[in-house]
């Protein structure tokens, strides 16, 4: 089947594929892509570093000769970036693929990163330098439960929970509300920047023993494929924030403990990363504007998606060739 739109409106759209690591959501935005003619930009995060192909899944060559993609290895681990950058160099993007194409696949697993661009991030006041050193500091010379006994010093009964288990994530919250005073929801609260683009969320979704199981098996792949060698080769660059990731700080701590053994560390990387997806998971679903779909509803899929889409300003009609 060959797709035409008729645009009526001049709407623009960006397909959202979201859900869990390892549930599908590359092999799904590759067909999408395919179907609808366009690109793909990444919002994981992890993925952003052109040094951590295997520890991220990046997509493989192949599947990144198949479709264009953006946002793909297009940084370094030494430079500094973050969800607000991307915001602003994303939006850039989206206006430059806007001039060609009518709907553009957005992916990935990284919610605060798919936000800034669905809704928009504030301006975070400025942070004192000072302050962020030394959390530093101590971070790195008593460990993280330095970080969360202050976190639990600082924070208010009522807020919303953060992951107490990333360091990066502490080290952000603390360093805003000792420089400021305020917590970082209080620069938050604010109405969604309006887009001149419309947007459609597609949830990923399988049951918690396929995911798990799945996992269990990338992590496996990913030991036999080199993540080990990689991780060796930036080890004297442990500390920076984009290697404050999952696999790369299990074999960092094995690298550095006598009393750890690999198998141990394996294990623990499983366990971290089915703990990452319980919490993409519980971001998602608090999102009533995901249509979930199980990921080999291809077809269901891209149907939803030109039904919505012709409904809003695009008329979707067959060749009759």
């Amino acid at each position: 089947m060959q797709i035409h739109f008729n645009i009526e409106l001049n709407r623009k759209f960006i397909i959202f594929i979201l859900g869990p690591t390892c549930v599908g959501k590359t092999d799904i935005s590759l067909f999408l892509a395919e179907k609808l003619k366009t690109e793909i930009l990444s919002s994981d995060s992890r993925q952003f570093y052109k040094e951590l192909r295997i520890g991220t899944s990046m997509p493989t060559i192949e599947e990144l000769y198949r479709i264009p993609h953006h946002f793909i290895g297009h940084l370094s681990i030494y430079q500094i970036y973050n969800a607000k950058l991307f915001e602003i160099d994303c939006l850039e993007k989206i206006s430059k693929l806007f001039e060609k194409y009518s709907i553009l696949i957005m992916v990935g697993g990284s919610g605060l990163y798919e936000k800034a661009i669905t809704e928009g991030l504030s301006d975070f006041p400025k942070i004192d330098l000072n302050v962020r050193n030394d959390l530093i500091f101590h971070f790195q010379k008593n460990g993280i439960s330095f970080l969360q006994k202050e976190f639990k010093k600082l924070k208010k009964q009522n807020e919303s929970i953060i992951d107490i288990h990333n360091p990066r994530r502490l080290i952000r919250y603390l360093e805003i509300v000792k420089s400021t005073g305020h917590d970082p929801f209080f620069f938050s609260k604010k109405r969604p920047k309006k887009r001149n683009f419309s947007i459609l969320k597609i949830g990923l979704i399988l049951s918690r023993h396929e995911i798990y199981s799945r996992i269990n098996n990338r992590v496996e792949n990913m030991i036999k494929t080199g993540l080990l060698d990689e991780a060796k080769l930036y080890f004297c660059h442990r500390h920076l924030n984009s290697l404050q990731t999952i696999g790369y700080k299990e074999i960092f701590e094995f690298f550095l403990s006598k009393k750890n053994c690999l198998n141990e560390t394996i294990e623990k990387i499983k366990t971290n990363t089915r703990r990452y997806a319980k919490r993409q998971l519980t971001w998602y679903k608090k999102d009533s504007s995901v249509t979930w779909f199980h990921p080999k509803e291809k077809e269901r899929i891209l149907n939803f998606i030109l039904k919505t889409v012709g409904n809003t300003g695009f008329e979707p009609v067959t060749s009759c060739l």
